[in-house]
């Protein structure tokens, strides 16, 4: 019998209001045998209805401590006073069997994870523009506050957005999905398919949205 073909770890990150979590709902449920979306580990307490093993796996600080130092981790930060994490057990397991692996988390862990997978694929989802995100967070019922936060944010993220492989802009949930199937069918097949997602090719767009996204902080400050 033929061992399963390896899976992809596939990153997606993007800025607060790009609809991260929407379209990995949906790309979990195009094809939930192919896909699976990692479980973090964290020191924090559970929350009422969530469940270790699927919302997180729960663990105290010297476990966690211990997954660092043996490199068990493809990527951990501290944040709000509790410790995560991306088990590297657990994605390697689905990787074998053929699962294409993947994580929704900010940029310092994505960049953590292509370290030391270089073979990793990092894709970054972002709306059509800043006033996009600004009416999807207002959309939210998120503080002003919240979003001048959020915003400023993402004039950071905007800088790095260049170390991705790949970019989705997201008008559609569903053309956002197909975009990112199409794009790691073509890292299973070693083909060259989604030129037109690389984010080289992307240049004016990005350097648009970080305008953009700095015209609106000057303008809030």
């Amino acid at each position: 019998m033929n061992e399963p073909k390896r899976g992809v770890v596939t990153v997606i990150s993007g800025f607060s209001g790009s609809g991260k979590g929407t379209v990995v709902k949906k790309i979990m449920e195009k094809d939930p045998d192919r896909f699976c979306l990692s479980v973090s580990v964290t020191t924090r307490k559970p929350r009422e209805h969530e469940v270790h093993g699927i919302d997180y796996f729960f663990i105290d600080q010297e476990e966690y401590d211990r997954m660092v130092r043996e490199g068990r981790l493809l990527e951990h930060a501290e944040y709000a006073g509790g410790c995560y994490g991306t088990p590297r057990d657990f994605a390697e397991e689905h990787l074998a069997a053929g699962r294409d692996v993947i994580l929704e988390i900010e940029q310092r862990g994505a960049f953590q994870v292509k370290e030391i997978l270089p073979d990793a694929v990092l894709i970054f989802l972002t709306a059509p523009s800043a006033d996009d995100l600004v009416a999807r967070l207002r959309g939210r019922k998120e503080t002003e506050e919240f979003i001048a936060k959020r915003m400023a944010k993402s004039v950071q993220e905007a800088a790095n957005i260049g170390r991705y492989d790949y970019l989705v802009i997201n008008d559609t949930v569903e053309k956002s999905v197909s975009d990112i199937c199409r794009i790691l069918d073509s890292e299973r097949l070693h083909t060259d398919d989604c030129r037109d997602l690389r984010t080289m090719y992307h240049e004016d767009f990005i350097s648009g949205m970080q305008e953009q996204l700095e015209a609106y902080r000057k303008e809030e400050l």
